[in-house]
This record gives structure tokens, C-alpha cells and sequence, in this order.
């Protein structure tokens, strides 16, 4: 008979121990020690060794050929999957509360299962008319998909049997509770429990399970991060609530690129694509204002442009304020100390102010000579010309350094309209003809030469 001890887990890496203690050993987090029942099983059976049979790594093209990929009609959906979807794949979606995801997922199992995929829906937040009733308000009443409301995972695991889907959607995987486990639902051990019961049945079966996962305050996904490594694919899904803009962004795949983004619109009608969000991002700027630049970045395999917004204002205060959204506030910090002690331009007794407009967020460091030609702009008063795209990676000598797909980025913006470019010294620019490019090697020249100001 199973016999049940008290343990403590880590929430943020799985780590178990047998007492409690205010920070974990592993991974060095503080406050994440929760203590759990847990349940040891009956003692392991004699070895099979039928089982666990390997073959020569030359011979898998010629024993298994992997199953092709399944296209939805939803292309950004696609291309963040980096194709379409693989058939015995695990795939994690965490976003905020209230963002779209499980609008997005009902949207997709309805194209998949217009694809040809059997598909289920499982839902342990709703029930299945609750589902019925987001359907009819998408379009979807006529999609052929099963719904599902249920939260024991052994009567799901059940029911998967008999109904051999090739896609299954659990929403969400904190309110599915196995009854092996003996803690509440949510719990860490619960979590890593279903997950792992999940992604066995998605590699035995080869039905392609999509797991929604919620977030906690910081963006994380909630749970035990093993959850993160069990699956194959996670995916975040982002957004402002004052935005009408949702970016679903790939943080792992192990088959296709990650940090690839497909971007969506929030309509009365759910979520519709954006092929080009390029021109979605800058369809909101005005005339030409000073702390107002134009970036060309890449998001995955994607050249995205928006737009880089500053403000720099006198403060009152002994401490001036440092804001940034969309960006990292501790590369700004780095930039305005390279500002001051590179070029002489002082940023002392002055508020700074940086955004990213439209809800993007930006973690490539070949924003910084946008970031800066942002805040001389705002603090010099003169405006960057608006048919002038900006990108570069800046050192800590002052230093310009070139960076990844140049030629792409140059094409995008000439594609857009833009007739002028500042790049680095170095990069590859390919074909620019249309395109005025400037290359400079040091953020001292760009000073001088853009705002004559050093």
C-alpha cells in the first residue's frame, strides 16, 4: 500500500528536501520552499529487457520516417510553431490572465481540425458550454471539435484512449489533479505530475498535446521550470490591455527557431493575423517629433520595425527617475553612462523616460544606437528625419558593432517607405540601392554628425 510522507518542494525548480529552509539549495530562490504530502509507489518490477531497445542512429531514416507537418489556416500561428504542428509534440502557452489565450487556442484546434486533425478540447476552467458560447461568438459553432470538462486526469487519460485525437488542448494544466498524487490541485507536485502523464501519452500515442499554462506576477510561467524542460515547445503569449496588439512569441522548440513571433489584432471577433506588423506598429505615428526614432529589428527570422520613443525632462527630486517599458532598464543605464563618458553629454538632475510603442518588447542589443539617437533627440530638442530607420549595438568603449542581418533589415525598411538608414561600420548591407545608408564606427562620430552636439 502506497504510504504518504511529508516533503518540501521549490516552486521554481522542483527541488525536493526533507525540511524546510527560507531559500533553495538548488537553484537559490527565496520564499519558494511549500511543503507537500507525497506518495511513494509499490517497489519497482523485475527489469524487461524487451523494453528501452535502441537502433543505430544511421538506420532511423530508413526504419521511421517522422510524420509531415500539419498547417493550420492560421499562418502566424505556423510560423511559430516553425511550420505547422508535429504530430506527438508537447507545447506549453503561458500568458497573462484575461490576454486571448484560450480565444487563440479555440481559434486554432478550429483550424487544425478544418485541416483534418481529430481534435479535443478539454477544459477544467470552463464548462463545455461555457466553450460553446466563446465558439459561437468566434464564428466557430460548426468546428469540428470535441469538447471536454473535466479535471482528473485519469478519466481524461481514459477518454483520450478511446477517442485517439491527433491534437488535445488542456486549458489549463494548474487545475488538472491525478489522484496518484496526494496534494491540491496547482500544487507543484500536482503540476509536474500531469505534465509528465501528458507528455508520455503525446510520445506514445503521437497525438500533439497543447498544455496552457498560467503565469505568476513576474511573467513566469507558474509551477515547477521541469515543466518547461519536459515539453518540447513553450510558447508565451503577450500583450497590453490598452493595446489592441497580442504577440505570440516562442521561447523554445525543438523543431523550429526560437524567439519567433507571430503577431495578432484583438477584434470583437477574436483574434485576427498580422501579416505584415511593420506597418501595423508605426500605422499611429504622427509627424516627426524629437525622442521619436524608428527601429528596424529582428524578431526570429522576422524583421520587424517600431518605433522608440524618449523623454528627458529637469527633475526636482535628488534622484532622478530612470523609466523604461518594452526594454531592459539595465542596458539604458548602460547607454546614458557610455553617453557621459564617451561623448561628454551629462544625463545628471534629468528624468528619463523610454518606451516601445505599440506593446512591443525588445531584447536584441542592436537597439541601443536607436536607444540613443532616442535620448540625444529628447535632450537636445531636434528631431530624427521620420524616413530614417536606426539600428546598431554599442560597446562600452563607444564603440559601434555590427550586427546579425543587416541586408534584411535595410530591405524591410525600404519595403516600408524609409528612404534613409544608420547602421554600424562592418555589416553586410547587401543590395541598399533606394536606400541612403549611413555607416559610422563609433558613437562619438554619430554625435556629431547626426546632432552636432559631443
Amino acid at each position: 500500500m502506497a504510504r504518504a510522507s511529508t516533503v518540501f518542494v521549490c516552486s521554481a525548480c522542483g527541488a525536493t528536501s526533507s525540511k524546510w529552509s527560507g531559500r533553495c539549495e538548488a537553484c537559490g530562490a527565496w520564499n519558494t520552499i511549500h511543503e507537500e504530502r507525497a506518495t511513494s509507489g509499490p517497489p519497482a518490477k523485475a527489469l524487461d529487457r524487451n523494453k528501452g531497445r535502441t537502433v543505430p542512429l544511421t538506420d532511423l531514416s530508413h526504419a521511421e520516417a517522422p510524420p509531415p507537418r500539419t498547417a493550420s489556416r492560421l499562418d502566424e500561428l505556423d510560423r511559430v510553431l516553425g511550420g505547422g504542428l508535429v504530430p506527438g509534440s508537447a507545447i506549453l502557452v503561458g500568458g497573462d490572465p484575461g490576454i486571448g489565450k484560450s480565444t487563440l487556442l479555440l481559434q486554432g484546434a478550429a483550424a487544425f481540425a478544418g485541416s483534418g486533425l481529430r481534435t479535443v478540447y478539454i477544459s477544467g476552467e470552463e464548462a463545455s458550454a461555457q466553450v460553446r458560447m466563446r465558439a459561437e461568438r468566434l464564428g466557430l459553432s460548426d468546428a469540428a471539435v470535441r469538447l471536454g470538462a473535466e479535471t482528473n486526469l485519469r478519466d481524461i487519460l481514459a477518454t483520450l484512449e478511446a477517442e485517439r485525437p491527433d491534437l488535445v488542448i488542456i486549458d489549463s494544466i494548474q487545475t488538472m489533479w491525478a489522484d496518484t498524487v496526494d496534494s491540491a490541485p496547482g500544487s507543484v507536485s500536482q503540476v509536474r505530475a500531469a505534465a509528465h502523464e501528458l507528455t508520455s501519452f503525446a510520445k506514445k500515442r503521437g497525438a500533439a498535446v497543447v498544455m496552457v499554462g498560467h503565469v505568476t506576477k513576474d511573467g513566469q510561467i507558474a509551477g515547477p521550470r521541469v515543466v518547461e524542460h519536459m515539453v518540447d515547445t513553450v510558447l508565451y503569449f503577450e500583450g497590453e490591455r490598452g493595446h489592441q496588439f497580442r504577440i505570440l512569441r516562442s521561447v523554445k522548440n525543438r523543431f523550429g527557431p526560437a524567439d519567433e513571433i507571430g503577431v495578432f489584432e484583438m477584434t470583437g471577433g477574436g483574434l485576427s493575423e498580422v501579416p505584415n506588423p511593420s506597418a501595423l506598429f508605426l500605422s499611429e505615428r504622427g509627424q516627426p517629433a524629437p525622442g521619436s526614432v524608428v527601429f528596424a529589428g529582428i524578431e526570429g527570422t522576422r524583421p520587424v520595425l517600431c518605433e522608440l520613443q524618449a523623454l528627458v525632462a529637469p527633475t526636482p527630486q535628488s534622484q532622478p527617475r530612470r523609466s523604461v517599458v518594452g526594454w531592459d532598464g539595465g542596458r539604458l543605464a548602460m547607454i546614458l553612462a557610455v553617453l557621459e563618458s564617451r561623448c561628454g553629454i551629462p544625463f545628471t538632475g534629468l528624468d528619463v523616460y523610454l518606451n516601445v510603442a505599440g506593446g512591443m518588447k525588445i531584447g536584441e542589443p542592436a537597439a541601443d544606437l536607436a536607444v540613443a539617437a532616442a535620448l540625444l533627440s529628447a535632450r537636445e530638442d531636434v528631431a530624427v528625419p521620420a524616413e530614417t530607420v536606426v539600428f546598431g549595438e554599442i560597446s562600452l568603449s563607444g564603440a559601434l558593432r555590427p550586427v546579425t542581418q543587416t541586408e534584411n533589415r535595410l530591405k524591410e525598411a525600404r519595403k516600408l517607405g524609409f528612404t534613409a538608414a544608420i547602421a554600424p561600420r562592418g555589416g553586410k548591407a547587401g543590395d541598399a540601392s533606394g536606400l541612403s545608408l549611413t555607416q559610422m564606427g563609433d558613437l562619438t562620430s554619430f554625435v556629431g554628425e547626426i546632432f552636432g552636439a559631443g
